[in-house]
């Protein structure tokens, strides 16, 4: 008995944890290779453990808080758009009472969708703060591109294809240049100069530029075979491309599912460290603790509420766009390359801007890239895919000018991206690049002032020679 008792107190001092000399207790060593590999896990209740940067302190929905929160929003900017909320119903009347004014009527629409843009991104970056970081960084540009789906699945409904295929173009260019540029632009008025990760910055542009040689494809083969004279009738070729858009939108979206898995699963150490600096060297770190936070039912409150405003202020701005094309000289790649893209990418656009003046620069990139590959790899195939499935005949066949400017600003963009730092001026110029093609776009015809559609296979070929060109002088190419 003597030595089964001594047995006993032996092992009770194996499964006591040892005290170094320093007086502190020694870590346990790890359990599994998951353990070696990331460090010993704390065990967590429920499904998962709120970060304590998203904690609220509160449970449920109490609505003066939440009206509190919700006007106070992300930062002064965001603040100042909650101003535009009266907007909103007036809209909502507009649409069902003034029917002999479609500038009005749009215009109201087109103004009301920048404070329901403005929540569901306030309302998303809240959720965000929740989430372990590339999850919550993955989440919160999920949710800030509901309005571009929501407004791609309307413009499908009412056979607005040219707008649709405008507006992909454009709301990438919208992210590459202008948000990219502001974002430059505010980092560099704080500071001489910001520095990013190349996790960021090189995986972003190599992937940019293969979506856009993916979304370029059908509009090439339609203008060489169109321009080569195959014995092909209009018809088949276009059948043709609408059967290659489809393969490539399944293709496109395969590769951003890859992407994710890259991100979350595989590579997510790497993102999570340099998200970790972000946050640690945010000069407004400390404000950001002090404020009141949604509860998760209050964020999923917020974006129901602001999803279904803007899926009926989008269905308020769609239906007056042909009025405005066909009598107000607004061209149909103006709205598309332009005006839908800027109204949709509003909310995006103002928290990556904050981020990038509060120094989190890796914050503020993976919002603007990480935005243009999913509308290049996950929205614009969604909606040819949608677009089969409803028999609608949506291919991702573009105007040249599109698919070259689209070619020419990733390059740039990339080349931008090389060195791994940036300032104001490469800001300032990329804003000055997104409005000159703005110019180019508002002067840009109509499809039906075209003669019967028809390009000339030198200009096709010229267009081609210059984009090569390009190509060959950044080095992309041989």
């Amino acid at each position: 008995m003597a030595a089964r008792g001594n047995g006993g107190v032996l092992r009770e001092r194996e499964k006591t944890p040892r005290n170094s000399h320093h007086g502190e207790r020694e870590a346990a060593l790890p359990k599994t290779r998951q353990e070696i590999v990331n460090g010993p896990s704390e065990k967590k209740k429920g499904l998962f453990r709120v970060k304590s940067a998203g904690e609220s302190g509160r449970r449920g929905i109490h609505p003066i808080k939440f009206l509190a929160i919700t006007w106070r929003s992300s930062n002064w900017v965001s603040r100042m758009v909650n101003i535009l909320w009266p907007f909103v119903p007036a809209a909502i009347v507009a649409y069902y009472v003034v029917k002999s004014h479609p500038v009005l009527r749009f215009s109201l629409a087109y103004v009301a969708m920048v404070p329901c843009a403005n929540l569901i991104g306030f309302a998303g970056q809240e959720l965000a703060r929740k989430l372990p970081h590339m999850l919550g960084v993955l989440t919160e540009i999920t949710v800030a591109s509901i309005v571009e789906i929501v407004l791609f699945m309307i413009l499908l409904f009412h056979d607005e294809f040219y707008v649709i295929q405008a507006a992909i173009l454009g709301s990438i260019l919208a992210n590459m240049l202008l948000c990219l540029g502001l974002c430059f632009f505010a980092a560099g008025l704080r500071r001489d100069e910001a520095t990013f990760h190349a996790a960021v910055s090189e995986v972003g542009s190599n992937l940019l530029l293969i979506a856009g040689l993916g979304l370029a494809i059908p509009t090439v083969f339609e203008r060489t075979v169109t321009n080569s004279g195959f014995n092909l009738t209009a018809d088949e070729i276009s059948n043709r491309v609408i059967r290659i858009s489809r393969i490539i939108a399944i293709l496109l979206i395969i590769a951003y599912a890859v992407f994710t898995f890259f991100q979350l699963h595989t590579h997510h150490g790497i993102y999570d460290e340099l998200y970790e600096m972000d946050e640690e060297r945010d000069v407004d770190a400390h404000k950001d603790k002090a404020k009141d936070k949604y509860t998760m039912t209050e964020c999923i409150f917020a974006l129901a509420i602001s999803v279904a405003l803007v899926t009926f202020i989008a269905i308020a701005l769609v239906g007056e766009i042909p009025e405005i094309v066909e009598k107000h000289s607004i061209s149909d790649p103006f709205m598309g390359l332009i005006l839908v893209p800027l109204v949709e990418k509003a909310a995006e656009h103002l928290t990556a801007i904050d981020e990038a003046w509060d120094n989190q620069i890796n914050f503020a990139l993976s919002h603007c890239i990480g935005a243009t590959i999913q509308t290049a790899m996950l929205n614009a195939p969604l909606v040819v895919i949608v677009g089969w499935i409803a028999r609608r005949q949506m291919a991702l066949e573009f105007e040249i000018f599109d698919i070259i400017m689209l070619i020419l600003a990733i390059i740039t963009v990339g080349n931008v991206l090389r060195d791994q730092k940036s300032d104001y001026l490469e800001g300032f110029l990329c804003v000055v690049v997104y409005v000159a093609i703005a110019v180019a776009a508002f002067y840009f015809p109509n499809p039906h002032e075209t003669a019967g559609h028809e390009t000339t296979g030198e200009a096709t070929g010229e267009a081609t020679e210059a984009t090569i060109h390009a190509m060959r002088h950044f080095g992309i190419i041989q």
